[in-house]
């Protein structure tokens, strides 16, 4: 096999890429600790959930949605249901899935927090881009997204993916 090294125009682009994703990821992480007490991991939690209907979601699915571990969000889940921000519940219809609930005063940490970290959003990223560069943008990120998660692949190699795995009975949008 022969390898396809980098060109010098790839590896720019490569070594850019690295460079404003690990500084975007500082800017919003420090803001949102400065300003939440919380890492960004634990924002895009509360906000998922403030997203799903009845403000809950099967941990599975929400593991699927953060693109992160089982494990990962086991623990961060423990360290929000700990603070009082969100809650376990049992799903009624599968016994071995569980859901991550919203509650009140997740949504008041959400809601205060919210504002700052959009601010944040748009000053490091989209105040520094033109109409057509966030479309270029959303264009470049869904292509490469769709290829990691295996549009087109079979099945079984989809599933290899760490916070895949098969469907329960249970949607976690409602729990009857």
């Amino acid at each position: 096999m022969t390898t396809r090294w980098l060109t010098p125009e790839e590896q720019r682009a490569w070594r850019a890429y690295l460079a404003a994703s690990r500084l975007l990821e500082d800017a919003i992480d420090r803001q949102l600790q400065q300003e939440g007490g919380m890492p960004h991991l634990f924002y895009s939690v509360l906000a998922n959930l403030s997203e799903a209907p009845d403000r809950r979601l099967r941990m599975t699915d929400l593991a699927e949605t953060l693109k992160i571990t089982r494990s990962r969000l086991t623990y961060v889940v423990t360290r929000l249901e700990r603070d009082g921000l969100v809650r376990r519940e049992d799903c009624r219809r599968d016994r071995r899935s569980s859901l991550a609930v919203l509650t009140d005063e997740g949504m008041t940490v959400l809601e205060r927090t919210a504002p700052g970290h959009v601010g944040t959003v748009r000053s490091v990223l989209f105040d520094r881009l033109g109409p057509e560069q966030v479309g270029q943008l959303e264009d470049i990120c869904t292509g490469i997204a769709r290829g990691l998660e295996g549009e087109g692949q079979a099945q079984a190699a989809v599933e290899d993916v760490p916070w895949r795995r098969r469907s329960s009975p249970c949607s976690g949008t409602t729990d009857e």
